[in-house]
């Protein structure tokens, strides 16, 4: 009695085996039709894309689109400008330098002052609670009084320009780290 479950044992498992061989077989062989089925038969690949822009303030946006993949040579072709971060079977980020500011900025952003005399833009008029950047420390008493009340109401930006502009002109008075 002893002798025939171990047979029947052994003969179950050898059954278990060779039908997961003969199934695995099968699904091989199916994964390859359907990789030289024509692409319009194919299901399509649906796929989250995250396009980051990376603005010259340094703000980074996120966009998250589904994208339904037909053809891999199309969907890589209309991102071709964009950089590849990561990606994977569902999931594709690109990142983008983007020369300009962000829209952050041209809707709510001012150049000011911290109370320690450091360059800084705000989200909206300067105040200590909503600092977006800080760039660098100013030499206030050689500023004219006019400027300095300017920076403490806060510089508004609008424009990559007007960015620049006010980098480039505070620039000078930064003092210089020993």
């Amino acid at each position: 009695m002893r002798f025939n479950r171990k047979i029947a044992s052994r003969c179950s498992l050898a059954v278990v085996l060779v039908l997961s061989l003969i199934f695995g077989l099968e699904r091989t062989k199916t994964m390859a039709q359907l990789d030289k089925q024509p692409q319009s038969k194919k299901e399509p690949l649906q796929m989250t894309v995250i396009l980051e822009r990376e603005y010259l303030d340094g703000e980074v946006s996120q966009e998250v689109v589904k994208e339904t993949v037909w053809s891999k040579e199309k969907f890589w072709t209309k991102y071709d400008q964009w950089k590849v971060i990561s990606s994977d079977e569902k999931a594709v980020v690109f990142r983008k330098q983007i020369d300009d500011i962000s829209p952050l900025l041209k809707a709510n952003g001012y150049f000011g002052i911290t109370d320690d005399g450091v360059l800084t833009i705000f989200n909206g008029r300067p105040d200590r609670s909503r600092i977006i950047q800080s760039f660098f420390q100013i030499d206030i008493k050689k500023l004219e009084f006019k400027t300095q009340k300017e920076l403490l109401e806060g510089i508004p930006i609008k424009n990559k320009d007007r960015y620049v502009e006010v980098l480039e002109t505070f620039k000078p008075y930064s003092l210089k780290r020993e």
